[in-house]
């Protein structure tokens, strides 16, 4: 365990006080802000993930890995927010904790699967992608829901740049972590094109219920870009797209009604997908999408009755 003492970052407590630096009354007045049982940092500083991650890092086992949405974070991909558990892996043989704030999973890790950082290690890039998907188990939730966790982290991750789809495949083989069938699962259905994590989201539980929805799909006119749907089956012309809180703004929710309105006259379909209707009940957005399908078919099949009329009264006509 780190026992360096600096009062201007992160500390603990027993260190600083045995040598001499602080008294217990200090530590608990307000120019001192507890992050865990023992460790603080100034009370100016503002907490952040990284923050806690380096506080975590002072009490762990030094052979603890720092990996998942933690290592994420710190590697410059905003998976966890300030408050968030820390999470750890130790290799099996070790047992930590339980610490409130930390999360600590054991687990099979190689030293090569890491690097040195803060005192103890952190996962490299690929790990850190794989223990995305592998922190989801045991089973917490339901199999459609630790995808819909999973892969949405995986392809922010890959969106970064700090890993590729290739990368993670190769690590999966002849591994046998518990958890494995779930990653290969996600891998399956990684596709950083999305934007958000949102889209990921939406993405899974449209390939969960059957459909192979295409990322960010351009609209062509002339050779020009015109428009670019969130989510599209194109053999129906079915977009579904999702609404975040920045489309409820007053201009952009007029944009995107008169950008709708106007595809929606070429014939294609909307389904929209806000964030309250992505995290209620997901069959109810696969009803949606397979309502919006039929109406489609029923308008393609009213279109080639009339084009078939069209052409017997033309034949009558010239008979």
């Amino acid at each position: 365990m780190n026992t360096t003492v600096n009062l201007n970052d992160v500390f603990r407590g027993s260190a600083a006080r045995a040598a001499g630096y602080v008294t217990e009354a200090e530590l608990r007045g307000p120019r001192f802000r507890r992050l865990f049982q023992d460790v603080y940092a100034p009370a100016h500083l503002p907490v952040t993930h990284e923050l806690r991650c380096r506080g975590a890092a002072l009490i762990v086992p030094k052979q603890a890995v720092l990996t998942g949405r933690s290592a994420a974070t710190v590697l410059g991909v905003e998976l966890a927010k300030p408050y968030d558990p820390v999470e750890f892996v130790v290799p099996e043989q070790y047992r930590f904790g339980p610490i409130q704030g930390i999360h600590v999973r054991r687990t099979a890790i190689r030293t090569t699967e890491s690097r040195p950082w803060n005192g103890i290690r952190i996962a490299r890039p690929w790990r850190a992608a794989l223990d995305l998907i592998l922190r989801l188990s045991p089973r917490t939730y339901s199999w459609v829901r630790r995808l819909r966790i999973a892969v949405p982290d995986v392809d922010a991750f890959i969106r970064a740049g700090l890993v590729t789809p290739q990368r993670l495949r190769c690590a999966l083989r002849g591994r046998r972590n518990r958890g494995i069938r779930l990653a290969r699962a996600a891998l399956s259905m990684i596709d950083p094109r999305a934007e958000s994590l949102p889209e990921s989201e939406l993405r899974v539980v449209l390939k969960s219920g059957g459909f192979e929805p295409i990322p960010q799909y351009p609209i062509m006119k002339n050779g020009r870009e015109v428009a670019r749907l969130d989510l599209v089956l194109p053999e129906t012309k079915t977009a579904i797209e999702y609404d975040g809180k920045w489309h409820r703004k007053r201009k952009q929710a007029r944009l995107d009604k008169a950008r709708r309105k106007k595809l929606m006259g070429e014939g294609w379909y909307f389904v929209i997908v806000t964030a309250e209707k992505l995290a209620g009940d997901y069959t109810k957005i696969l009803r949606e999408v397979r309502e919006a399908q039929s109406l489609w078919k029923d308008s393609d099949s009213s279109r080639m009755l009339r084009v078939f009329s069209a052409r017997d009264a033309s034949s009558s006509s010239g008979g």
